[in-house]
């Protein structure tokens, strides 16, 4: 049978209340009692439930994280940045996908209401914010990570510079003499989007180049539609020279339609992505692309909210980790 903590209480004589304030570090005890408990402990081998200490100290340490789904490229890269910090302060995650729609933020919902842990990081899903709002506004502390730009500092959020990350993207191709691109976006709905839209437009505005609506392509982040951008402008005869795909996966598949056809990159089309997954290292040629900081966003997510439950003000304003640009096989032969 397990030892509990009735039967510390008994050995040591004392009640189970002060053996929980040993536990805790709680209250004022008297030194030889303490030390009596502390050896009836040790005698036993008794170990305390952390769900117990936790919810004596009115902590669980326990961080909840939402999340999209685990299938999209980066978001390994973004969790893992959070447990690092957290594993290393002795915070477990509870970890959150929106797969199942509903369902699954019924789940949540349940989990939220049973206080399972202590505060909130989250990638939105679609469609969550207004929850994700109300969670707050009653009190949970909540950091969102990669905002989409929909927050205006409502809520404690961790970005990226999507507009200067594709300007970097445009000074880039304008370096090596690519002056026609094919611009693949995301979904329109999407704040990175807009930003890496008007951010890649205004480089080339000032190099005195517009870059017509017949090539600019709204993609949705997947390899079928940076295929498709690229097969539906060669056929319908665009001249381009390089492409600027809003993320990885779009400029992969952007690739693969430009072999399929013929094409060489980047002798014939420079290709650019965005994010730097992993495997935008690995293709062939290695993918150029504006690297997004993504542990690190996780990273400082977590760390805005371990803060937090040691005293320290959330902040009222974003914190912003700077894209870089990377430069591989893609562009350069």
């Amino acid at each position: 049978m397990p030892i509990t903590i009735a039967d510390v209480a008994a050995r040591a004589k004392v009640s189970k209340t002060t053996v929980s304030r040993v536990l805790n570090g709680k209250g004022e005890l008297d030194e030889s009692t303490a030390a009596r408990v502390r050896a009836v402990i040790e005698e036993l081998g008794y170990v305390p439930s952390s769900r117990a200490v936790g919810l004596a100290r009115g902590r669980t340490r326990v961080v909840g994280m939402l999340v999209p789904s685990l299938t999209w490229p980066w978001i390994g890269e973004v969790i893992q940045g959070a447990v690092d910090v957290l594993e290393t302060e002795r915070y477990g995650l509870l970890l959150f996908t929106c797969n199942r729609g509903e369902e699954s933020m019924r789940q949540f919902g349940a989990q939220v209401s049973a206080k399972s842990f202590d505060g909130l990081l989250v990638i939105e899903p679609e469609g969550t914010l207004d929850y994700i709002y109300t969670l707050h506004r009653r009190g949970l502390a909540v950091v969102l990570i990669d905002d989409r730009d929909q927050n205006s500092g409502d809520i404690p959020s961790v970005s990226t510079t999507n507009h200067d990350g594709a300007g970097s993207a445009a000074r880039h191709l304008l370096r090596i003499g690519r002056r026609k691109p094919l611009v693949i976006t995301g979904p329109e709905r999407f704040g990175c989007t807009v930003q890496r839209t008007a951010g890649f437009a205004a480089v080339f505005a000032e190099a005195g180049l517009a870059i017509p609506p017949e090539r600019v392509s709204l993609g949705d982040f997947t390899v079928a539609c940076g295929a498709g951008a690229v097969t539906t402008a060669l056929a319908a005869g665009v001249e381009f020279d390089s492409v600027f795909a809003h993320n990885d996966l779009s400029a992969l598949g952007a690739m693969q339609a430009l072999l399929d056809s013929g094409r060489h990159t980047p002798q014939d089309v420079a290709v650019v992505g965005f994010d730097d997954i992993p495997t935008a290292a690995h293709t062939q040629p290695p993918l150029s692309t504006v690297h997004q900081p993504l542990r690190e966003m996780g990273e400082a997510a977590a760390r805005t909210l371990l803060a937090h439950f040691e005293g320290t003000p959330l902040p009222s304003t974003p914190t912003v980790i700077p894209t870089t640009f990377v430069t591989r096989g893609s562009t350069v032969a």
